[in-house]
């Protein structure tokens, strides 16, 4: 088991709640960018291990993973954000996350190029994401924060993991 991954567990486990309005987010690169995502919201962070295929899914749902008996559909964000595909190599992780729906919550994982780092972030401190005029979507987009002098892309899991194409996962793992 890494250090980061240790570090994040303890995170975890600690909780996010440092009362002064600051959130803890879980950083990841992916094709040289690095993203946030809540920590609260992070169950566990494996190596990459195959998947199993399920017929009629968009390109970038994976398939599925057995884990704990828990079925757990798997996204490879690189592909979910319209990216160049990647051989999957040793620091290619799937990050487990607890995402919330309108029904309750369900359990779901993103392939990602790396984990990096957990950082404190006051609430303040994140900035809305910048208006494109409708020529970017920024709907998955929570917002930007600086952070050691490097920009962070805050990512709104909830709103990205139950978009309406991937709604057919929930129907196909039932």
């Amino acid at each position: 088991m890494s250090s980061l991954t240790q570090s994040v567990e303890t995170e975890v486990g600690l909780g996010a709640g440092v009362g002064d309005g600051t959130e803890q987010y879980l950083t990841f690169m992916l094709a040289g960018e690095e993203y946030g995502v809540d920590i609260l919201r992070v169950q566990e962070i494996k190596g990459w291990d195959s998947v199993t295929p399920v017929p009629n899914m968009p390109k970038y749902i994976l398939g599925v993973i057995n884990l704990r008996g828990t079925i757990v559909p798997i996204v490879d964000l690189r592909l979910r954000f319209s990216m160049e595909k990647i051989p999957y190599g040793a620091t290619t992780v799937i990050i487990v996350l607890k995402v919330m729906h309108a029904n309750g919550s369900r359990v779901m994982g993103i392939v990602v190029d790396g984990v990096s780092d957990v950082y404190n972030v006051p609430g303040d401190e994140i900035k809305p994401p910048p208006d494109f005029g409708g020529a970017v979507n920024t709907e998955f987009v929570k917002g930007l924060a600086t952070l050691e002098e490097k920009m962070v892309i805050v990512l709104d899991i909830d709103q990205l993991m139950n978009s309406k194409e991937l709604s057919v996962v929930e129907s196909a793992t039932r």
